[in-house]
């Protein structure tokens, strides 16, 4: 690379595009430093008008960790299984009705299993003509507005986090889950108001990476059901 990578807002809290970074290229230890160094304070991350291929976006999230497969075999990519497809379109072109509508409910990916998948990356290959987004919230900020935290520390930044997952929180100890059950949505509402949230708008080619450890997402589920939104994934879970 000539120039230095460049950093441009998004959102108000969260959501930052990075500008000069070529991923279909392996990219210069100075310049994944400054990826991972920006990834740890803007845990939304851009990257657009790239086109990768699954082996590309696999290599990528190697960088930082280990990608784990799809646990549904029928989404893994044939070639690079460690890379998987967030698609509404079935193997015979039709659409799939219940991929509109799937993980339109906030939660982060996997909480349920032992250890925590520190990143997650989509990479866009075909969008609807309008909406069709994904929705963050910023859980770090959710966090700095609450008087009772339910909270973790953040590995790399050190932030607290508030870590409430509603897909897949089910109480906490010591508290009756008939108790539990409303401070849960107490909290998860907490966490999602306008302010704490950035939706983003896709693109073709954008590569985005979020930190599943200071966010929350879902799909916005808002788009004309009858046109494709095909994207490759790879989750990214520590070495």
């Amino acid at each position: 690379m000539t120039n230095s990578p460049q950093l441009r807002p998004l959102g108000e809290l969260i959501g930052a595009e990075a500008l000069g970074v070529d991923l279909s290229r392996p990219l210069d230890d100075a310049t994944f430093a400054w990826v991972r160094r920006t990834f740890a304070d803007h845990p939304v991350l851009v990257f657009r008008d790239q086109n990768l291929g699954a082996g590309e976006l696999a290599a990528f999230g190697r960088r930082f960790g280990s990608p784990r497969m799809h646990a549904l075999v029928k989404y893994r990519h044939a070639e690079h299984p460690e890379v998987s497809w967030l698609t509404n379109v079935e193997g015979d072109g039709k659409v799939d009705w219940y991929g509109v509508k799937r993980a339109t409910d906030w939660h982060t990916d996997s909480t349920y299993e032992p250890h925590l998948p520190i990143l997650a990356i989509l990479h866009a290959k075909e969008i609807p003509s309008a909406k069709g987004g994904t929705v963050f919230a910023d859980m770090r900020s959710a966090y700095d507005a609450l008087r009772w935290p339910a909270v973790l520390q953040h590995p790399v930044s050190g932030r607290p986090i508030l870590f409430v997952n509603p897909m897949h929180t089910h109480g906490f100890v010591g508290l009756p889950r008939e108790e539990a059950w409303p401070l849960i949505e107490d909290l998860a509402n907490h966490a999602t108001q306008d302010r704490f949230v950035y939706y983003h708008h896709w693109r073709v080619g954008d590569v985005l990476m979020w930190d599943e450890r200071a966010t929350m997402h879902r799909g916005a589920g808002d788009y004309n059901p009858d046109e494709h939104r095909v994207m490759l994934r790879t989750i990214v879970y520590a070495n």
